[in-house]
């Protein structure tokens, strides 16, 4: 008799899994997939985005489709709490939902700098970014002849550093009359070799963009962000994009979780004390060796979880997990059409980097792009 198999989240780790859906159900089982919306925005080419690079419809995926095209069951609906002794989950709706096995990929968070009010946007989740991007388009035009807008971005690692490039992009390609103020914390890039630091300070200062190294966001009070060294700084527009954390869904549902609330999972991507629930991407914790949250791992974790959600339907045993080199590759996009590079000990800086960065993001899409995305309105 055919099991039932649920995956929470569409995100990079479960998308070879969704296009593997008939696979599972040639073998007799259902499948159910959980997600906040239809859409499923790519990472790494938001601030692309932002800048107006890319249309919204090259860099999301339609998950919908995806799934009902493949014969799964899609329901919009967020998970608010997991019972792994009855294996159900509980939806937002209230609707209760059993599993056999299920799999969790639903990201990672940005707390919250104090009340958020209406000029505030969160890059996470990455359709926030397109109403941000929206809301300082409304703005620019807005403006008094002469007049600016302040525009600020608060986090100082590669989102907050793309953020910003990409703000000043899309200001400049909409009449100019923005002052974009990047919020570093500690250090800009502060995991990053001094060379990758200093290029990208150097780039986005000879553009203007205002770097504050030192000081870290305390709040947002209408359009004065706070600093906890006493001072504030205007921001009619104010973007977060500095310390991600996993959801609370699993501590709230009493799973092992590690300190940081991402659910702890060992080598095959399970559960340390539940077989039938697997995890990827942000929202877990490997134990034993903690990985950064970048998209790289989850899209490592790809074909891993493939295989153990299928074994584990079958009676069959688990593969094993392997994060890789740590040197992996990262490009920033500076926002001027320009990249950044860094592996390992390679480090450049120009036009090329960029069509590197763009020629590997448009294949990732291309690859998992299978429900006509291109063609939809926004």
């Amino acid at each position: 008799m055919g099991k039932h198999l649920v995956l929470v989240g569409a995100g990079h780790a479960h998308l070879t899994t969704i296009t593997a859906i008939p696979a599972f159900i040639d073998r007799g089982h259902r499948v159910t997939v959980i997600g906040p919306a239809r859409y499923h925005y790519y990472s790494g080419m938001a601030p692309g985005m932002m800048a107006g690079t890319y249309r919204p419809q090259e860099i999301r995926f339609n998950v919908q489709r995806m799934c009902t095209e493949r014969g799964a069951r899609f329901v919009e609906d967020r998970v608010e709490r997991i019972d792994p002794d009855s294996r159900q989950l509980v939806l937002g709706s209230g609707q209760r939902l059993s599993y056999d096995v299920v799999s969790f990929n639903v990201g990672s968070v940005i707390p919250a700098v104090g009340p958020a009010g209406p000029g505030v946007f969160s890059v996470k989740p990455i359709e926030n970014i397109l109403v941000g991007r929206n809301a300082v388009l409304r703005a620019l035009e807005a403006r008094p002849v002469n007049g600016e807008i302040n525009l600020a971005v608060i986090g100082g690692g590669p989102a907050g550093v793309e953020m910003a490039g990409g703000l000043w992009r899309l200001s400049r390609e909409n009449g100019g009359g923005a002052a974009v103020t990047l919020i570093a914390g500690s250090r800009l890039l502060n995991d990053f070799p001094e060379k990758v630091r200093r290029l990208a300070t150097r780039s986005l200062a000879k553009r203007g963009i205002r770097t504050l190294e030192g000081v870290h966001a305390l709040s947002i009070d209408g359009q004065e962000v706070h600093l906890d060294d006493g001072s504030s700084i205007r921001a009619d527009i104010s973007f977060l994009a500095a310390g991600i954390k996993p959801s609370l869904l699993f501590a709230a549902s009493g799973l092992p979780t590690a300190a940081d609330g991402g659910l702890l999972v060992n080598d095959h991507l399970q559960s340390v004390h539940n077989p039938g629930i697997f995890g990827g991407g942000d929202c877990v914790t490997l134990e034993g060796h903690p990985l950064a949250r970048v998209g790289v791992y989850a899209v490592r974790q790809n074909p891993i979880l493939l295989a153990n959600i299928a074994a584990t339907l079958e009676g069959k045993s688990l593969a094993s997990f392997s994060p890789g080199s740590p040197d992996f590759l990262q490009i920033l996009n500076m926002g001027d059409g320009t990249g950044l590079f860094r592996k390992g000990q390679w480090i450049w800086q120009g036009r090329l980097v960029f069509r590197l960065k763009d020629f590997i993001d448009r294949r990732f899409m291309k690859k998992f792009q299978l429900s006509e995305e291109l063609e939809e309105e926004v």
